[in-house]
């Protein structure tokens, strides 16, 4: 059987910072090694996704200024985008994306721009940036895996209500550099702060993204073709060689 797959890039040219748009190429290419069919469209504010027809959604990050311009136009779109979500596809939202799809971010300026509330998380302008290498461990599916990224973020994400972290700090700041979380997980949608790009050196938590995306399409599970990870490995173990614990 051959399988596809559609991915939507919302705000591709005014979110993207750090090789975000990296994790899209990880994306593709783990697919295209599979002989797995992918489709990418790419969504700037005048349009909307048909969002029945994608099985995986993502957001990268922004500095303020793009975030306020995209803040009002994601509003308006959050009811599609929550809906797929609660329908099963996949998402990946980094950074000022994180933080768009929470309940709130307010700026150091006092601004505050309304979130999407997929996430039961809000965010507050901190005094200092939170900058460097982190590690952060988690379990996706029974499985523990080790993330290495890069944040650099002014905001501090807070959790509320039922929400669960991605993971747990090894080292970094992750969502406040107050409580030791990262990111934040909800069904098959992951919120974080990770740049780098996070996925190419992240293998793992890329193919439980396609294979949640492949469930969404097909409605089973999709067992992945084993891939030879070891330049993806290699670069996972230099980025956490990188990190003082």
């Amino acid at each position: 059987m051959n399988f596809e797959l559609r991915i939507a890039h919302l705000y591709p040219d005014l979110m993207n910072i750090y090789a975000d748009r990296g994790n899209i190429i990880a994306l593709v290419n783990r697919c295209r090694w599979r002989g797995i069919d992918v489709h990418v469209d790419e969504f700037s504010p005048d349009r909307t996704p048909a969002w029945d027809d994608y099985d995986f959604f993502y957001l990268g990050g922004g500095q303020d200024r793009e975030q306020q311009l995209v803040a009002e136009n994601l509003a308006a779109k959050g009811a599609g985008l929550t809906g797929a979500v609660e329908q099963g596809a996949a998402l990946l939202a980094i950074c000022g994306g994180y933080q768009l799809l929470g309940q709130y971010y307010r700026t150091a300026g006092g601004l505050t721009m309304e979130g999407v509330g997929l996430f039961q998380a809000y965010t507050v302008a901190g005094q200092r940036r939170l900058i460097g290498n982190v590690v952060a461990r988690c379990s996706l599916d029974g499985v523990l895996l080790e993330l290495a990224g890069f944040e650099n973020h002014s905001g501090k994400t807070f959790l509320t209500g039922d929400g669960q972290p991605l993971g747990r700090i090894v080292a970094g700041f992750g969502n406040n550099a107050e409580d030791g979380t990262e990111g934040i997980i909800y069904k098959s949608a992951i919120g974080t702060y990770l740049h780098g790009p996070l996925l190419p050196k992240n293998p793992e938590l890329t193919d439980f993204l396609l294979g949640r995306s492949l469930m969404h399409r097909y409605g089973k599970e999709v067992v992945l073709t084993p891939l030879d990870d070891c330049l993806e490995k290699e670069a996972h173990r230099v980025a956490v060689a990188q990190v003082r614990y």
